[in-house]
């Protein structure tokens, strides 16, 4: 079990994601979203970042994927900054964000095929990729029915299809599975498995501890904007001499409600 936020080496050649001593702050808040948030994520892994509502996970996401800088601090992808090499990333990258990015008046081959033009794809091998999500999804009967007839499940398996449209070797998702039934959730569950199995370094928000159990390697709980702790589930569980991960979860984060 490793402290949150150790005094980091430089990270190696497999060193995918690595994040130093980021902050952030809002306006109109009282507290930093991040404060001294502290990251690596290894080729190959499947990491969880498993916190509380409020605790920065999306924050997090947002800064590494480079969709907003951070106050302070440094990010980089496979040893690139975003601003010597944002073209460079956003190739090597796939973001599955919570909020579900589909156009409702569009048909699922419509969004697949204006997702897949807007990564730089084109032509055959566009319409290939479209037909693979369209199959990854699940939802080849219905390429071309409006996304608004679509339920949240069908909706979450094609949000995740667009964000594996450029095959990246990077993929992050924030909360992925929240509020859908559990026959779409065991499918992007166990999809999301072969695809890491495959090679594809996987980076997951959550705040369902089972999940972060579940499926990743190597679990990182925030709170507070912090890393507060980080190592796989056996690792944390024996060292930590708790019977599971709820126990440890409670006593890092409190047991006090988030209502946000």
């Amino acid at each position: 079990m490793t402290p949150g936020n150790p005094c980091l080496p430089e990270p190696g050649p497999d060193c995918v994601v690595s994040a130093r001593s980021l902050v952030k702050h809002y306006k109109n808040s009282d507290r930093p979203a991040l404060n001294d948030f502290t990251l690596d994520v290894q080729q190959g892994e499947f990491f969880g970042l498993l916190g509380p509502n409020g605790a920065g996970k999306t924050t997090a996401i947002s800064i590494l994927t480079g969709l907003f800088p951070a106050d302070r601090g440094s990010v980089l992808i496979r040893g690139m900054s975003f601003q010597e090499s944002e073209h460079e990333i956003k190739r090597l990258l796939g973001l599955v964000p919570q909020d579900i990015g589909l156009y409702d008046p569009l048909t699922a081959r419509e969004n697949l095929s204006f997702f897949g033009k807007l990564c730089g794809i084109s032509g055959r091998k566009l319409e290939e990729r479209i037909q693979q999500s369209l199959e990854f999804a699940r939802l080849t009967e219905q390429a071309r029915h409006q996304v608004a007839t679509f339920s949240t499940g069908m909706k979450r398996r094609l949000n995740l299809a667009v964000g594996l449209l450029n095959e990246p070797q990077l993929l992050v998702l924030d909360e992925p599975c929240v509020g859908i039934d559990a026959q779409s959730r065991h499918l992007i569950h166990e999809q999301l498995k072969e695809i890491n199995r495959q090679g594809t370094t996987i980076l997951y928000t959550t705040h369902y501890i089972e999940e972060a159990q579940e499926l990743c390697s190597r679990i990182g709980i925030i709170d507070n904007g912090r890393l507060v702790e980080q190592g796989s589930p056996a690792t944390l569980l024996q060292q930590s001499g708790r019977g599971n991960l709820e126990e440890l979860f409670l006593l890092l984060t409190g047991k006090e409600l988030r209502d946000t």
